[in-house]
């Protein structure tokens, strides 16, 4: 697994947490009194867990963020030889647009709850030794309106499409890795999507995660959720739970920045 997947990875994030947006404040000193009076909460939240075999470690910003923002042009996971389909590339998208500007001003913004790092090891079989597998980003929470366009993807995905059928990367006789979008179990292809809803009325979708693996990994799901398709090694997307396809005519929707 190369370095360059893990810087990538880490831009990738630290652009989502940056882009979440601006506050200032100012420092001042507070006597003991005012200190006494004071409560408050850390900023991160660090959590350990075993399954599987493995261990993990998850750092999590126990915070809801509020997002509009755009991607453009992200390939992650390239490999020197030729791809099974698609791209070559786990992730190829060309465009990824958290909220929209040609709705409603509610729909400019996508609403993310605890945004989280979890780190994966492994006993090495010496004693107190463990090895570093991989990690991934995900959101226990994500509700909102995402444009996107991707060429290939690997991993687990569904989008329900209503009465025109479902989208599912597990149909796909590759079981998801390096998909094209296309499969004889899909009712529609992946390019014919331009965008999904997350969530629904009953709550936000739950299961967004980006994993980054040298070897395949089964994480462990949130109560009450289904279990989920093991991680491939390489760069792995999960979203299953609570997506819509926005529209069925490839067209991303428009994220202009506020006042154009």
């Amino acid at each position: 697994m190369s370095r360059k997947f893990f810087v990538t990875l880490a831009a990738l994030v630290a652009f989502v947490l940056l882009a979440a947006g601006n506050a200032s404040a100012q420092m001042r000193t507070l006597s003991d009194t005012e200190m006494s009076s004071v409560s408050g909460q850390g900023l991160f939240t660090v959590s350990n867990s075993s399954y599987n075999g493995f261990d993990f470690t998850r750092i999590a910003l126990d915070a809801d963020v509020t997002l509009n923002a755009n991607l453009a042009n992200l390939r992650l996971g390239e490999y020197n030889y030729g791809p099974r389909n698609g791209s070559g590339a786990d992730l190829d998208i060309s465009a990824l647009r958290f909220g929209r500007s040609d709705a409603s001003d509610a729909q400019r913004l996508v609403q993310i709850s605890n945004p989280y790092f979890e780190f994966v090891y492994r006993n090495t079989g010496t004693a107190g030794q463990r090895e570093v597998i991989g990690m991934r980003l995900g959101f226990d929470g994500i509700s909102g309106d995402i444009g996107m366009k991707i060429a290939t993807l690997s991993g687990s995905m569904r989008i329900d499409a209503g009465a025109a059928g479902v989208i599912d990367s597990v149909l796909d006789a590759g079981g998801g890795k390096r998909w094209d979008g296309t499969c004889a179990g899909c009712a529609l292809s992946l390019s014919q999507v331009g965008g999904v809803t997350a969530g629904d009325g009953s709550g936000p979708s739950r299961d967004f995660w980006i994993s980054l693996l040298k070897t395949p990994v089964s994480f462990q799901a949130a109560p009450g959720m289904p279990a989920l398709t093991e991680a491939q090694a390489g760069v792995w997307l999960n979203w299953r739970d609570k997506l819509t396809a926005l529209n069925l005519t490839g067209m991303v929707p428009v994220n202009n920045p506020p006042g154009h």
